[in-house]
């Protein structure tokens, strides 16, 4: 999405529009067919009978009322593969740290081997660390959602002490913190990109607050994903989307699908994605943090 096809020798490359460089030979042609010298094939990995589907027929998009039992035991199956022989690469919004199983079992999926690379924002990194320290997200417990006294000012404090000490692996070790999603990424060793937002407090050191060079930095890990599960964060979900290739060329040669999962309770924000040219996105309409306990507690298994 939203590249020009770049020929250099016998490569072709997608670039970004502001990554051209004069003298590149660009493809120009617009037609699908062939007619231009483009052809674009869509069904590369679907396998369906086309004389079970009828012309009319009930539910055939994915809605509130879809059974999404399918779905689960597909993915479970798909990340024990992946954790060994793939890339699953997470975009998550700061919902999946403001509650303590959530963050408990984004935690143990990163320890365990689920986790090759983590994006997100200011607000998921610093609401979990948040979590680490006070045992709060934005003032609220992360349990039992009771409002702790001055509990609004938890956030700040929390950035001003990373701000202070250079790093969130110095403030880690600074606060002695033991548990949370950065936690994890950090103790693991696990890459994890925070993208500068108009929004953000702080920031916490590690994010990049120049947009063109975050959405260069996730570019590169959007080139190794295999499986990419985006939580409850609908622009950084379809940045991520608009950016990962639909397919892999792995090492041994064979070409797969990369799958494209998008977890959130809104049908807005689902199919906002798939409406934006990205085929391959799936959804699961769902709470994430319901969403990603179900997940731990099947794969811990």
């Amino acid at each position: 999405m939203d590249c020009t096809l770049v020929i250099k020798g016998d490569k072709v490359s997608a670039v970004e529009a502001r990554n051209l460089k004069i003298g590149d030979k660009v493809v120009i042609g617009r037609t699908e067919n062939g007619e231009d010298g483009i052809f674009v094939h869509t069904e590369g990995f679907t396998s369906s009978d086309a004389n079970s589907e009828d012309k009319f027929a009930f539910r055939t998009r994915g809605t509130r009322e879809t059974p999404f039992s399918h779905s689960y035991d597909f993915l479970y199956n798909l990340l024990r593969h992946d954790k060994d022989h793939g890339h699953i690469s997470w975009v998550l919004g700061p919902a999946v740290a403001f509650d303590k199983d959530s963050r408990n079992a984004m935690q143990a999926l990163i320890e365990n081997g689920y986790c090759h690379s983590l994006l997100a924002g200011n607000a998921l990194a610093t609401h979990d660390l948040e979590g680490a320290y006070f045992r709060t997200g934005l003032g609220q417990d992360i349990y039992d959602q009771s409002l702790r006294p001055l509990g609004h000012y938890n956030h700040l404090d929390i950035l001003n002490k990373a701000r202070r000490l250079g790093s969130v692996e110095n403030l880690i070790a600074n606060l002695n913190l033991k548990d949370g999603i950065i936690y994890a990424c950090e103790k693991k060793k696990i890459p994890y990109l925070l993208a500068g937002s108009i929004r953000d407090d702080g920031p916490l050191p590690e994010v990049i607050p120049n947009v063109y060079d975050a959405q260069d930095a996730m570019r590169e890990y959007a080139k190794d994903a295999t499986v990419v599960i985006a939580m409850a964060t609908q622009l950084h979900t379809i940045a991520y989307g608009n950016m990962t290739p639909s397919y892999r060329v792995m090492p041994d040669g064979s070409i797969r699908p990369v799958y494209f999962y998008v977890v959130d309770m809104s049908e807005f924000s689902a199919d906002k994605l798939a409406n934006r040219g990205s085929a391959q996105a799936s959804a699961i309409l769902t709470n994430v943090q319901d969403f990603v306990v179900n997940l731990w507690n099947n794969l811990a298994k």
